[in-house]
């Protein structure tokens, strides 16, 4: 059984980096991925280890701290491959790399180097361009990596406050997705009144998170989501009366470039399925609290107005 190993930062799994550990998947009957992290990484490194479990699922991807000072020739290389053994479990038979430090960090290892495409002719990219500019680089990206890069702008707000009137205008003019409010649906569909329970929150709230997720895998600048996890959680406290550490945790589990909080200065409009007026300030107050510390904004007035306040930030936004 000959064993390959493939090393690297992969910040972020680009197209490049896929064909090296093809060509070890190949030619090499185990594969271990190893992935160098740093606590300053752009792109954090579960996040890059999932990418690559998904996209060649018959490696092993191990993570690996990378505290091994850069650029010090054969002393570096001489590091890294004693890593690899305490990593690995045993010196591997191939090194699969492009780089330039292969031949060394193979020889330290008793290993053969395979080169794979050094000239970077097949595919011409780099971590360093796509970080530079992840929307050119999008078609030689994952969409797992693509939706990493996507701005996420979540509206959100109380009852009857034009969240989801403005997530729809935004969404038209900058021409990208809206992902709609699931816990809409949701409450349509159940016999009434709903008997509500913390397990029936925490599906609302990953059943959003879930068709977020899909709708940024489709790439683009920007997504508008009419709601999140964070807001999820505000409705438990007004059903239930007290916080869930789940809804908690799904909330600060994702990352938005913007909240938008709708203010409840407009009049209200019972649908037939809203609780009433007399909730509209709490939530709005209480939604406040909740946002504090993220990057947010609170919008008021009429709709017009609203959407070119919204539209003024989200461009700063966007650069």
């Amino acid at each position: 059984m000959t064993l390959g190993v493939v090393i690297g930062k992969f910040l972020p799994p680009h197209r490049g980096h896929s064909y090296v550990i093809e060509t070890a998947l190949a030619g090499a009957d185990e594969v271990v991925v190893i992935v160098c992290t740093r606590a300053d990484d752009p792109v954090p490194a579960p996040l890059r280890a999932d990418v690559l479990r998904e996209l060649h699922p018959t490696a092993r991807v191990v993570l690996t701290v990378d505290d091994i000072q850069d650029d010090q020739g054969p002393e570096t290389s001489r590091a890294w491959a004693a890593r690899t053994i305490e990593v690995v479990g045993r010196a591997p038979d191939l090194v699969f790399t492009s780089e330039e430090y292969g031949d060394r960090y193979a020889a330290y290892l008793g290993a053969r180097h395979i080169a794979v495409d050094p000239a970077r002719a097949r595919y011409p990219i780099s971590g360093t361009a796509v970080r530079a500019d992840p929307y050119r680089a999008a078609p030689l990206l994952s969409p797992a990596v693509q939706a990493w890069y996507v701005r996420r702008i979540c509206v959100l707000g109380a009852e009857s406050t034009g969240t989801t009137t403005l997530a729809r205008d935004l969404a038209q003019h900058y021409g990208c997705p809206c992902v709609p409010e699931y816990g809409r649906e949701f409450c349509i569909r159940q016999p009434q009144p709903i008997a509500w329970t913390t397990d029936k929150f925490v599906h609302i709230a990953q059943t959003q998170l879930a068709h977020e997720n899909a709708a940024a895998r489709l790439g683009g600048r920007l997504l508008i989501c009419d709601t999140d996890a964070l807001a999820t959680s505000v409705w438990h406290e007004r059903y239930l009366g007290e916080e869930s550490p789940a809804l908690t945790a799904l909330a600060a589990s994702r990352r938005y470039a913007l909240h938008i909080l709708t203010n409840d200065d407009i009049p209200f409009v019972q649908d037939g399925t809203r609780d009433g007026e007399h909730v509209r300030g709490w939530m709005t107050a209480r939604f406040r609290e909740v946002l504090a510390g993220r990057d947010w904004l609170e919008l008021r007035g009429r709709r017009a107005d609203r959407l070119a306040a919204a539209i003024a930030r989200i461009d700063a936004i966007l650069g």
